[in-house]
């Protein structure tokens, strides 16, 4: 081999060795991390009781004058009857050296019976709810031990960056503490698990009984509660902000429910056209659909159509960043908005109500008020107003706008969509539910409707079956 070869053959070797080791240099170590970690992370079990179903289920499945019917409450009563136990699992972490532990509401959400084990203490200890909040999806508990707890603390999730390591540590299927490794792979995820959405996604291995366990940094401070996973995807899952479920955190080991601010509006996303049609520069901030009679918003003088274009001083990107902004303030607190009206800014100060089950009720789609939706066939539909009939490109305000529509049913199937409009039934005009509800049930006996359907000036019509109302 001549000298020219030698060296060739020497430089190759130095030019592909160095990848090589940057690379495995640049390699995590995540043992000590992980043995550190992993003593403050606990199994969860809980034990649910719920009552058999009820006689009258299986027996309509049974006709009358079957020769079997008259046997059935013999052999099947009692047995059917019976109360029954439901097991599930999940996982948490210690947040307080006397025994607070933070989990997933879902995970513990109306057990009889919760208990908690350590990775190396094989004890179990009985667990009582300290708090829970359903719409972040969290919940703490309480142990007592007899000796100081091991504990994890929350890091920033906002100085996370996408490619940055990660660890999580919980007990899928109920295998006791088990490391993945990965990295983030997104922020400010909505995958429409609640309404206040803005997971961190990430490619470490989460499966069922992840849920409530932790997510680490490199600093071994938690980032994120493990609580979701996308069930037809591989390595993608989904955590809680460390910065977001601090906050709720801080309330629910005092035994605090959140309170958050309400409008008492319906909203949805500006879509390119309407904010052409809107004369608006970019399609940014929350569409009014609908206002509460007698809610916050209609005291303060926000009107339907009206697009809210900033909270106080900051800007609103989209109806999910509206929601999260007014649910950061207070009841009783004001909120200054500047509305997109009628091709101009206006100001409306309004004094917000309190977020809870009640408020949403009387928002909710059953509710008849004309600026409502009221579901029906699986669509969610509202009287057109006349600002949502111009942002449309109709020429006057006619028919029912579909607020939106359940992914299970006909109406999904056939191809109606949210921003459609019905404008007739069974070649009959359709301006309220009412008008709608009544076609509906004259046309029983055929078992199908026909509806038009109006998108972006183009007219079509759609069947849909009335056998499953």
């Amino acid at each position: 081999m001549n000298r020219k070869a030698k060296l060739l053959i020497l430089v190759l070797t130095l030019v592909l060795s160095v990848p090589v080791i940057a690379q495995a240099r640049d390699l995590p170590v995540f043992t000590e991390l992980a043995a550190k970690a992993g003593k403050a992370v606990v199994f969860i079990s809980t034990e649910k009781t719920t009552q058999g179903p009820s006689m009258e289920q299986f027996r309509q499945q049974v006709p009358e004058g079957h020769p079997f019917y008259k046997f059935f409450d013999q052999f099947f009563g009692p047995q059917m009857q019976q109360p029954r136990k439901m097991l599930g699992q999940g996982s948490g972490f210690v947040i307080s050296p006397d025994g607070l532990i933070v989990t997933n509401n879902h995970v513990i959400n109306g057990a009889d019976k919760v208990t908690v084990r350590f990775q190396d203490d094989k004890k179990e200890y009985p667990a009582t709810v300290v708090g829970a909040d359903q719409e972040t999806d969290l919940a703490v508990i309480r142990i007592k031990a007899d000796h100081t707890l091991p504990t994890l603390k929350f890091g920033n999730s906002d100085d996370i960056k996408v490619g940055e390591w990660v660890l999580a540590i919980g007990n899928p299927f109920g295998l006791d503490n088990t490391v993945t490794a990965g990295i983030i792979s997104a922020k400010h995820r909505i995958i429409g698990a609640g309404p206040f959405d803005n997971f961190l996604q990430t490619d470490a291995s989460i499966n069922p009984g992840n849920s409530g366990g932790p997510l680490l940094d490199m600093d071994g401070e938690v980032i994120g509660i493990n609580t979701a996973i996308n069930a037809a995807a591989e390595n993608i899952g989904f955590a809680i902000p460390s910065t977001q479920a601090a906050k709720v955190i801080a309330l629910l080991k005092e035994g605090k429910a959140p309170q958050r601010g309400w409008l008492g509006v319906t909203i949805q996303q500006v879509s390119d056209t309407q904010a052409k049609a809107l004369g608006l520069p970019e399609a940014v901030g929350a569409l009014v659909a609908s206002v509460g009679k007698g809610a916050p918003a209609d005291k303060g003088g926000v009107k339907q159509g009206d697009v809210i274009l900033e909270v106080n001083g900051k800007k609103v990107e989209d109806n999910n960043d509206l929601l999260k902004k007014i649910a950061g303030l207070a009841p009783g607190d004001e909120a200054n908005l500047v509305l997109w009206r009628n091709g101009e800014k206006v100001t409306r100060t309004v004094t917000l109500g309190q977020r809870n089950e009640k408020a949403m009720a009387a928002m909710g789609p059953n509710h008849q008020d004309q600026g409502q939706a009221a579901t029906v066939l699986g669509m969610a539909l509202k009287p057109i107003s006349d600002q949502e009939a111009q942002a449309l490109g109709m020429a006057k305000p006619q028919g029912l706008l579909v607020v939106n529509v359940d992914p299970n049913t006909a109406a999904s199937e056939e191809g109606i969509r949210q921003g459609d409009v019905i404008l007739q039934a069974n070649q009959k005009d359709v301006n309220s539910v009412a008008d709608l509800n009544s076609v509906i049930k004259s046309a029983e006996k055929r078992g199908a409707v026909m509806l038009l359907v109006t998108r972006q000036g183009r007219n079509s019509f759609v069947a849909l079956p009335l056998d499953n109302k």
